[in-house]
């Protein structure tokens, strides 16, 4: 039981430094760090080390908020053209789908007239049929790749005109 303790302790004590914890379990582990030394020395040490690590200093690239802010930028712009596709795509999809649905007895009689006026085999025909439906499918999945295609040449052309990243 008193194992437990501690290890609620570790773990709040580790929450509340990250992401903070709610304020019945700020007040647990204050009651707890004020009754139990060992775990106010490794709160203390703990403390100790993250101000140690917010002396360091970090040097980092002048331009790293300029090319941060670009990237975000450019994730945004694909986002968005994502989604605008992505809509469009469904819509187009449905519309499809509903315009199949209706008029697949009409292209199966004129499949069947064809068949019977030059004599194609029946495999023949519902091959044809079914490329027939496959096909505007098929060129929608290319449209698509074509414009992912695009934006990621894009995004390759302008990470290598702004030259090697520096870390």
């Amino acid at each position: 039981m008193n194992e437990n303790l501690h290890q609620r302790a570790q773990r709040l004590l580790a929450e509340s430094l990250v992401e903070g914890v709610a304020a019945p379990d700020q007040a647990w582990l204050a009651q707890h760090l004020r009754e139990c030394a060992d775990c106010a020395h490794e709160a203390a040490t703990t403390q100790d080390a993250l101000q140690a690590l917010r002396r360091v200093p970090i040097a980092v690239p002048r331009d790293l908020v300029e090319r941060t802010q670009w990237r975000v930028r450019l994730r945004a712009q694909q986002a968005g053209e994502s989604s605008r596709s992505g809509l469009l795509l469904w819509i187009i999809t449905a519309a499809s789908w509903l315009l199949g649905v209706l008029s697949a007895p009409l292209v199966w009689r004129a499949f069947a007239w064809c068949g019977g006026r030059f004599g194609v085999p029946r495999l023949a025909l519902e091959m044809g049929f079914v490329l027939w439906w496959s096909v505007p499918a098929l060129l929608a999945v290319a449209a698509v790749l074509y414009h992912r295609a695009v934006a990621q040449g894009f995004a390759d052309s302008h990470r290598a005109a702004k030259g090697p990243r520096r870390v």
